[in-house]
């Protein structure tokens, strides 16, 4: 399908507009549309918020009158049922929109593809697929929701240039600088979940919220601790504060009957949680991404079982040495054949200390 130069702008633009909602929107998808006659923009939105209006009707509102014979550029198929808001397709068609340009076909079960059909009924042009790889990486988290059935996980990690994360005796405040640190707030206020291990709530004592600046809205991520026997409950900064706070445990541990904060039991499997489980769990409570920050173990754990997407790395301009704590424990890799390759997706400087972005590559 040939698209042009107008026609990529005006979905460059939706793109951005749907961005402005990362820390707000879940657990629904972020979503922009702009609304145009020829090259004039006459109207746009966002989806801002769960149980706000979508993005079409923010940009119908704008467009008014104008919106009539007019291209509606939106960066996932408008909704064709009815949810916390009314069907957006419907929307457009009562608009007299005369044309739909749509990034990328949404999978939820209750759209797939009805969105367009209905506007196509009404005898609206419909064309799909421009700037599709760029939607889906915008929305990467919720469509790992509902194609995956699991969270888009990354994982957090600050490293010495020797690879190391913490000295031997588990000290680790601070590797990176204050520059890093609150650009790892940003990446906790996108996450509907911050995933760490008992071992960090002892050793680190975490917090585990999002600190912005003031008048930036968010909504505050689920804190998740697994914590097979429930050694952390009676302790940790952790459980303070606003965020809701959810404990993840062994089938066999017998919570205290004063226990107040939020906990379920999750399969073992050889004595470690089952951590497919874990993120289908998660996936359940509709959690598009999660943040994990927690030690060696935990992360390698992890990556060891096929379950990381990215890799949010922060290396700091310092030298830990030999004696301490590694980036990842349990790979096993003994051949450079068995090398886990990975793919640099983004790459800046952030303050005294350099930031990758990295994604594991199919083997």
């Amino acid at each position: 399908m040939n698209f042009s130069a107008s026609d990529h702008a005006m979905m460059a633009r939706a793109l951005r507009l749907a961005e402005r909602a990362a820390f707000t929107t879940r657990p629904n998808p972020m979503v922009g549309c702009v609304i145009a006659q020829g090259d004039e923009v006459v109207g746009e939105g966002w989806h801002q918020r769960k149980g706000g209006p979508h993005a079409e009707v923010f940009a119908l509102q704008a467009a008014g009158k104008r919106a009539r014979g007019a291209t509606a550029y939106v960066t996932l198929e408008p909704c064709a049922h009815t949810g916390s808001t009314g069907p957006c397709a419907d929307a457009l068609i009562a608009a007299g929109v005369g044309r739909v340009v749509g990034a990328m076909r949404d999978p939820f079960p209750q759209v797939d593809g009805a969105g367009f059909e209905k506007l196509r009924a009404a005898g609206i042009a419909v064309e799909c697929g421009l700037m599709e790889a760029q939607a889906r990486e915008l929305n990467r988290g919720f469509l790992s929701r509902v194609e995956r059935g699991r969270p888009w996980l990354r994982v957090k990690l600050a490293m010495s240039l020797d690879g190391r994360t913490a000295m031997a005796s588990g000290d680790s405040k601070w590797i990176s600088g204050d520059a890093a640190r609150r650009d790892v707030h940003q990446w906790r206020a996108r996450s509907g979940a911050i995933l760490t291990g008992a071992g960090t709530v002892l050793a680190d004592d975490p917090q585990l919220t999002v600190r912005l600046e003031q008048g930036v809205d968010y909504v505050p991520p689920l804190r998740v601790v697994l914590d097979p026997g429930l050694a952390t409950v009676a302790r940790g900064r952790v459980r303070e504060g606003d965020a809701p706070t959810l404990y993840l445990h062994a089938p066999d541990t017998k919570p205290p009957r004063e226990m107040r904060i939020e906990h379920i039991a999750v399969p073992v499997q050889g004595g470690r949680f089952d951590l497919d489980a874990v993120l289908k769990l998660l996936a359940a409570r509709g959690i598009n991404e999660v943040q994990l920050e927690a030690g060696a173990t935990l992360a390698g754990a992890f990556l060891s079982a096929g379950l990381v997407d990215e890799l949010l790395l922060y290396i700091a301009p310092v030298l830990l040495g030999e004696r301490a704590r590694p980036l990842f424990d349990g790979l096993h890799i003994d051949a450079m054949t068995e090398r886990l390759q990975l793919q640099a997706v983004d790459s800046r400087r952030i303050g005294d200390d350099h930031r990758l972005l990295l994604r594991p590559m199919p083997a």
